[in-house]
């Protein structure tokens, strides 16, 4: 970095967190996009705002000890990093995975910070979670691990403090396991705390799809503002095959767009007529399969064991859904290859930072993760108002609140890509211009 004090602040970082590659690089993103604003703001270094916006307010490490089916005790560690509530209470996702530890949860938290400061919405930045595998467990193992994890988290959460949601591994039966525990505990029906509920008590229309369909927005507008043209007529590959992979391939169809290839952890389907999006539903959602019988199934359509090659297929639009750095620079190469128009990160930090730079050098605009993927916790937001209201709103007036909110993030992070010289650098443009609402919320607020 040129400018010295975000390499301090950047060192500092390294010094207290040694082990913890995600949050190194995604800190790094952050202040490397700071380099053409941060002199125009002395009042930052002045006031210690970039040293105290890259500390977690508090990390909470927990035990969480249930019996499985066999009466064994089990024992899972939890976590929920509290990272900042400049803006809004803290808000993220509640991830069940065994690839959990301190540095994802960081990482993940640092990221919902910016991502949910684009939002307009009132909420800061957070995430939790367990390196608990809910894959083989019975219906009762992962209720009882539920209610374990909310016994010890709820002290530490609610409406106006923090407001989990889902993430990988927590879907609305998990959520539902939790709120009721949280309720047994607390005797209190609090619904606005725990978002992504089933529809019976208190869930919101469109979080399903909230995730999937907003990154077809948010690219929508890159297509047509920057790319000049639409998903119309354009092959598309996306990367899992998960809720959201999912609903970004249907609301991608919608648009117009052609997706041909789909993945899971075991390898990825192509149908070079366009995947039949009913029979991914079928597979996923109602048989828990694995995506290969896909291939199986549909006529035509080809499986390959193992995810990397899938970026040998051509595509004008690039959506990666599945996990963090699933492209790296030989994917970039192939994407590019492949004559990619524009690339957006479905999943959290999907492409490297080597990759990203790759992309922009070769002129495709990079949609960024806290920008495009936004949709959800916007949606999140949008449940805990209606709870909030007692009130509850039709699909299309989620929907199209969802629709005006990404539209409105692509509008801040273009307008601020443009405010530091880098027109269309849409990573630059959504780290600026979140940032520089929080830090103002900072600044107000004094050493807190």
């Amino acid at each position: 970095m040129k400018n010295a004090y975000l390499q301090k602040v950047y060192n500092e970082v390294l010094e207290r967190d040694p082990d913890a590659p995600e949050l190194h690089q995604t800190i790094r993103e952050f202040l490397d996009s700071l380099e053409g604003i941060v002199d125009k703001h002395p009042e930052w270094e002045e006031n210690g705002i970039l040293e105290r916006f890259v500390e977690p307010d508090r990390v909470i490490i927990f035990r969480v000890t249930w019996v499985d089916d066999a009466g064994q005790v089990q024992v899972n560690r939890g976590y929920r990093v509290q990272y900042n509530s400049a803006i809004g209470p803290y808000k993220g996702g509640i991830r069940f995975h065994p690839s959990v530890n301190l540095s994802v949860m960081k990482f993940l938290a640092f990221e919902m910070i910016l991502k949910n400061g684009l939002t307009t919405l009132p909420i800061g930045g957070g995430k939790g979670g367990s390196d608990f595998d809910p894959h083989g467990k019975s219906e009762g193992e992962i209720m009882r691990f539920c209610q374990a994890f909310i016994t010890e988290l709820y002290r530490h959460i609610g409406q106006f403090t923090d407001g989990p949601a889902g993430d990988i591994g927590v879907g609305s039966r998990e959520i539902g396991y939790m709120f009721g525990q949280m309720k047994r505990i607390t005797n209190q029906f609090d619904a606005a705390t725990l978002t992504g509920k089933h529809l019976s008590y208190g869930g919101s229309l469109v979080r399903t799809e909230a995730t999937g369909y907003g990154i077809c927005y948010f690219t929508d507008e890159v297509l047509r503002n920057i790319c000049h043209t639409s998903f119309e007529g354009k092959t598309v590959v996306i990367t899992g095959s998960g809720n959201v992979a999912t609903y970004c391939a249907e609301k991608a169809m919608q648009l117009g767009g052609k997706v041909v290839a789909m993945s899971d952890s075991n390898g990825y389907v192509y149908d070079p007529d366009g995947i039949k999006l009913d029979v991914i539903k079928d597979i996923k959602q109602k048989r828990r399969a694995r995506i290969k019988v896909y291939a199986d199934e549909v006529p035509g359509a080809k499986y390959t064991e193992g995810c990397r090659k899938i970026w040998d297929i051509p595509c004008d639009v690039a959506i990666p859904c599945a996990t963090q750095n699933e492209v790296d620079v030989e994917e970039a190469k192939k994407i590019i290859a492949g004559g990619a128009v524009c690339v957006t990160e479905g999943a959290n930090m999907p492409c490297t930072l080597e990759a990203v730079e790759l992309f922009q050098k070769a002129g495709i605009p990079v949609s960024p993760a806290k920008a495009a993927n936004a949709g959800g916790v916007s949606t999140s937001a949008l449940e805990m108002s209606q709870n909030s209201l007692r009130l509850s709103w039709t699909f299309e007036e989620v929907d199209q609140r969802l629709h005006n909110i990404m539209r409105g993030i692509f509008k801040a992070a273009y307008d601020a890509s443009v405010e530091v010289g880098q027109p269309g650098n849409l990573v630059v443009g959504a780290n600026v211009a979140s940032f520089l609402k929080i830090a103002d919320a900072m600044l107000h607020q004094g050493i807190v």
